[in-house]
């Protein structure tokens, strides 16, 4: 097992059992039951509550096991797999209002929010209001200060455990004027209010994650202590910016179990599906989907893995890197799951039979793509900063250490005070492509080396492009063509991705130039992979399924019967 895999993922695996076992409380039939009647699984966050997984979010200097981001990432991805609906109603919600807390708190601070955390209770980030959407600086919920005190007023929606949630980090405006410094983190210890200080509002339902405790709260002058504030006052929309870099990388990353699962459902049913005299499986076009959904998947976790390894190494990037992971990761799991729809056809959507998972999987990966920040979003932030990384990094930059590649590699701490507002130029993972180009390559990898000059020169000719952008294309008002310039970059970064971790691996399937090569072809549009690189593909993908491992980089064993029987 890599260090990239730490053994308490593969307990936490052992713990949720089998998911066909029909007895089973976390299994597939318990989460379909609790989707249908719109419940989150109450067993399930039992099973969760015994492993102690909010000692995942917690720092380990306040007493968890938040060490490594990539760590997180895997563990989570165990729930991901099992239900996404526990992946973000039990876990990333409390992850992401921790975040902050991390970020911006004083010691007594951060401490009360990990006893609350510790203790098994929940805490929620209070940002959204459904009137502004995902722009933050329009904010209009109130903390306006009362002598030493500050009371808060204003409503807060579709906030995810808002209801439940012992603690709230809330995001107010703190001053009247508009601007960068008008608006405050402030932390809520809800038991801590007057009674009937504060309102629920109904429960939003949804289309997925139906399970979800979706609320709000309406706060009417609530007094709290003016030491609750995270942070200097006015700091609020900074803190929440350098935040999302953590949890826009990380969480796209987690949700990758969720196209392991549906890949393992369409796999289930296509080899028990005869057709024309054999079983789905054998049909060439069948196979090349499954071929490129297996590719897809490698590559969305090896921009994970290298977007959560940039937090602990190159933090400074990470305004940068965040943004390419939940863009380029959100869409390729999008689409993988609905080329998956296409082969299963009318089964897709089946409430009920051994696909019924999948239409649940469907509906509840849609968040990834639009839920805490849209991918719309994330280009709006890569293009001011696309001018002076292309004159600063692309065609001359310092390039990343190989421990941003080496999954087997420690990693420094997590240090949230080095996250920036801006990445000032710097892009060690752009620049790492030169460097990896002059570096030995054996015969066996020419095709990987042809694949990589061809970066190169697009690298080059995506820096001339850019650092010619004026002004009045680095904003929202920017043209079509200049946001698809932010897509290439963000498609090159995969590429990139995909070949470091390749050249960097010990692992003998990793090692293959293989799946590197259809990542290559499928990002550029080109014919399709050559025969035998989807032969080798869909090799590994069937004997993955057959031995009950995971599809990802870790390939890791899942529990079946066969063990939870033993």
């Amino acid at each position: 097992m890599t260090t990239a895999v730490p053994e308490r993922a593969a307990a936490l695996d052992r713990l949720l059992g089998d998911p066909a076992d029909q007895a089973n409380p976390v299994g597939t039939r318990a989460v379909l039951d609790a989707d249908e009647r719109g419940e989150t699984p109450a067993a399930g966050e039992r099973a969760l509550d015994a492993y102690g997984l909010n000692a995942e979010f917690v720092p380990p200097g306040h007493g968890g096991r938040l060490t490594r981001a990539d760590h997180l990432v895997e563990v989570m991805r165990a729930v991901y797999r099992r239900d996404p609906v526990l992946g973000l109603g039990y876990g990333a919600a409390s992850f992401i209002a921790g975040v902050h807390v991390w970020t911006a708190g004083d010691r007594e601070q951060a401490g009360r929010v990990a006893d609350v955390l510790l203790a098994g209770h929940k805490v929620a980030v209070a940002f959204h209001e459904l009137a502004h959407g995902n722009d933050m600086s329009r904010t209009e919920f109130t903390a306006a200060p009362d002598g030493e005190r500050l009371r808060l007023s204003g409503r807060k929606e579709v906030v995810t455990n808002i209801s439940r949630a012992r603690a709230l980090v809330v995001l107010a405006r703190t001053d009247p004027r508009p601007g960068p410094r008008s608006h405050s983190l402030v932390l809520v210890d809800r038991a801590a209010l007057p009674a009937g200080a504060i309102r629920d509002l109904p429960r939003f339902g949804t289309v997925g994650m139906r399970g979800l405790q979706l609320g709000g709260l309406e706060f009417d002058a609530v007094p709290v202590p003016g030491s609750a504030v995270l942070g200097p006052v006015g700091s609020g929309l900074e803190t929440a910016l350098k935040a999302l870099q953590i949890t826009r990388t990380t969480l796209p990353a987690m949700a990758s179990g969720v196209l392991d699962t549906a890949l393992r459902t369409a796999l289930d049913h296509l080899g028990a599906r005869t057709l024309y005299g054999g079983t789905a499986l054998g049909i060439p076009h069948v196979r090349s989907v499954l071929a490129g959904v297996f590719a897809d998947l490698l590559r969305a976790e090896a921009v994970g893995a290298v977007g959560t390894r940039a937090l602990h190494l190159v933090p400074e990037s990470a305004s940068v890197y965040s943004a390419a992971v939940k863009y380029t990761v959100s869409k390729l799991l999008l689409d993988a799951v609905d080329r998956l729809a296409e082969l299963l056809g009318a089964h897709f959507y089946l409430r009920e039979g051994p696909t019924a998972l999948f239409q649940k999987l469907l509906r509840d990966l849609a968040p990834v793509g639009f839920g805490h920040i849209a991918r719309a979003a994330c280009q709006m932030s890569l293009l001011p900063q696309l001018p002076l990384l292309a004159r600063r990094s692309w065609t001359g930059g310092t390039p990343a250490p190989d421990a941003l590649f080496d999954l087997d590699a420690e990693l420094p701490a997590l240090r949230y005070d080095r996250l920036a507002l801006h990445a000032a130029g710097r892009d060690p993972l752009a620049a790492s492509l030169a460097a990896a180009l002059d570096g030995p390559w054996d015969d066996r990898h020419r095709p990987l080396r042809a694949a990589a000059e061809a970066d190169q020169a697009e690298l080059g000719e995506l820096a001339r492009t850019c650092a010619a952008l004026p002004v009045t294309e680095w904003g929202v008002d920017a043209s079509p063509g200049t946001y698809d310039l932010a897509h290439r970059y963000g498609t090159l970064l995969t590429r990139v991705c995909c070949l470091q971790l390749q050249r960097h691996t010990t692992d003998p399937f990793l090692a293959d130039p293989a799946w590197v090569l259809a990542a290559v072809h499928r990002t550029r549009r080109e014919s399709p992979p050559p025969g035998p690189v989807e032969d080798a593909l869909l090799g590994e993908l069937l004997r993955r399924h057959r031995d009950h491992r995971s599809f990802g980089l870790a390939a890791r064993p899942l529990p079946h019967r066969e063990e939870t029987t033993r």
